[in-house]
């Protein structure tokens, strides 16, 4: 067998099991909000910025606006945002956070933090090592998305 096909041997298999185990852990504290992982990254990236185009949202998560629309019509229809076509471009729907979505932002400070720190505890890494992981992983993405 050739070495470099050994799943041993992957940083794609580390991090796609990496990614996985750490969804999993979100999905009881996501549970709790009625929410799902990609509704969650959706509400972060309003929480930040409120009335962004789908087009926008698409980007900041680096998926397709087709990936990201139908996530969207599910949240209008739980309550959560809102779309509307853009006034001066009648082409691009803006998306915006219902009251109930401004509050989901409170309710998951009360959960998510703490919770995801209760489950990654067990953890050998320090605070210093997931900023220094954060940045290498940045920088791996960076590079990997203008290919």
């Amino acid at each position: 067998m050739h070495e470099e096909l050994r799943l041993d041997n992957q940083i794609c298999f580390r991090l796609y099991t990496a990614s996985r185990l750490i969804t999993q852990l979100y999905t009881p504290l996501l549970n709790e909000l009625g929410i799902t992982y990609p509704q969650y990254l959706v509400l972060m990236v309003l929480w930040e910025n409120d009335f962004q185009p789908v087009n926008d949202i698409a980007h900041r998560l680096m998926l397709e606006t087709n990936t990201v629309t139908p996530l969207l019509q599910r949240m209008e229809k739980q309550g959560l945002v809102e779309r509307r076509r853009d006034e001066t471009d009648k082409r691009k729907q803006i998306v915006s956070l219902t009251s109930a979505g401004k509050e989901m932002e409170e309710r998951a400070f009360a959960i998510i933090p703490q919770g995801m720190g209760s489950s990654l505890s067990a953890c050998p890494l320090k605070h210093s090592d997931y900023t220094q992981l954060a940045a290498q992983l940045d920088s791996i993405i960076d590079s990997l998305k203008t290919k």
